[in-house]
């Protein structure tokens, strides 16, 4: 009788143990898939929650390999760097983009007045589409365009970066002026 008390005291103590080593395991792994979920999104987006509005934008000169004169303000992310960005750019009266495409998609919104967008390796403004405030364009990656303006506008233009442009004509390159 003594063997068998001693032989269930010795079970109830082994699955004792066993259970709050179970515990002591679950625990962990879920305090560890709890971080690992909460970093693959910081990992993933590499951005900060962002809450901008129009008086918050720190607008610049546009980049170099945009004709000169409009102006730029960063709202996401980094255009030269691998992942998403959001820009705004303004654009002066009578602004033109002569046709060239980007190595990634590239998605415009128009925020402000008119942008006018064609497709094709020739400047027409016949053929170009008038995209008006609340407007929005996406161009697949290497889509031949061009984009010009009558009156000020101003667009935002959105993608996943390392953003490029690649003038069809590279005379046309402002870069190379």
């Amino acid at each position: 009788m003594q063997s068998y008390s001693t032989l269930k005291t010795i079970i109830m103590k082994k699955n004792f143990f066993l259970a709050i080593l179970c515990t002591l395991l679950l625990t962990s792994y879920t305090r560890m898939h709890a971080q690992d979920h909460m970093n693959m999104g910081k990992d993933q987006s590499n951005h900060n929650h962002t809450l901008l509005n129009t008086s918050n934008l720190q607008w610049k000169e546009g980049p170099a390999s945009l004709p000169p004169g409009s102006k730029i303000a960063a709202m996401e992310g980094d255009m030269s760097k691998e992942g998403p960005f959001t820009v705004r750019l303004m654009l002066p009266k009578n602004y033109k983009i002569s046709p060239h495409w980007h190595p990634a998609i590239e998605h415009v919104s128009v925020i402000k007045g008119a942008f006018y967008m064609g497709a094709g390796e020739q400047f027409n403004e016949g053929t170009a589409t008038k995209l008006s405030e609340g407007g929005f364009a996406v161009m697949p990656i290497r889509t031949v365009h061009y984009a010009f303006t009558k009156k000020n506008a101003t667009i935002q233009l959105h993608g996943v970066g390392p953003w490029g442009i690649t003038y069809v004509n590279p005379a046309d390159d402002p870069r190379k002026k």
